[in-house]
């Protein structure tokens, strides 16, 4: 097997500009809940739900078990829907199954896609974390997910990350696939833009809503001024 450098690897962040750019539609919000939730987080996401349009939740609570995770799913689920709002599972293939949730987020240790698609059956959507690398990326799309999510481009408090990636990795993806990208990690509106620049279909963001000084309805109404912008 042939070894290559980190540098021959590279991306040229040029690499996309050789392609002409096809219709896609505007960059979304893609909220993601924060760690831990209290008995009032139900108000929290209406009201930031209320701050603008917002195509899709996740609902990440990391080490808590699946019974808990279950009874606050109940409320938050019925809200999205009545939002028009996707709900999506963290991890758990089982529980999005369970719980009739429309899409699951896999990170690389959290299942195959191919399995998940046995499970859930062909309307759930399957997002799966491809951290930096253009390979897992085609590796998800070949097996069936429905997007891949490429991050972390900021420094986050919401979760150790372990990779960098640069923006032109959202551009090489859009040039050569048709799957939707999204951009997670220490996002904010304030620096958001080159993402949405570079190509991202969704941003994920968490702490950017939810620990905004004026509440979560102003953390998302922030990001209308970038949101669609390229």
């Amino acid at each position: 097997m042939t070894d290559f450098t980190d540098e021959e690897l590279a991306l040229d962040p040029h690499f996309a500009d050789q392609f002409e750019k096809g219709f896609r539609p505007p960059c979304q919000l893609y909220l993601i809940s924060p760690p831990v939730i209290g008995d009032d987080f139900v108000r929290q996401l209406a009201e930031a739900f209320d701050g603008g349009n917002v195509a899709a939740f996740q609902l990440r609570l990391k080490g808590a078990d699946e019974e808990a995770v279950a009874r606050a799913a109940e409320p938050l689920q019925k809200l999205c829907a009545e939002r028009e709002v996707a709900f999506v599972i963290n991890d758990s293939i089982a529980l999005a199954k369970r719980l009739g949730a429309d899409g699951v987020h896999l990170g690389q240790g959290d299942g195959d896609p191919r399995e998940a698609r046995k499970i859930l059956g062909p309307s759930v959507q399957i997002g799966v974390t491809c951290h930096d690398s253009r390979h897992l990326a085609m590796e998800a799309g070949e097996a069936g997910a429905d997007y891949v999510a490429f991050g972390a481009f900021y420094p986050t408090t919401t979760k150790e990350t372990l990779y960098r990636p640069d923006p032109s990795i959202l551009s090489w993806w859009t040039a050569l696939f048709e799957l939707p990208c999204v951009a997670i990690g220490g996002i904010t509106a304030a620096n958001a833009a080159p993402l949405v620049e570079a190509g991202a279909d969704f941003l994920a963001v968490s702490g950017a809503v939810w620990s905004h000084p004026d509440g979560a309805r102003a953390g998302v109404t922030a990001f209308a001024g970038v949101l669609g912008k390229a």
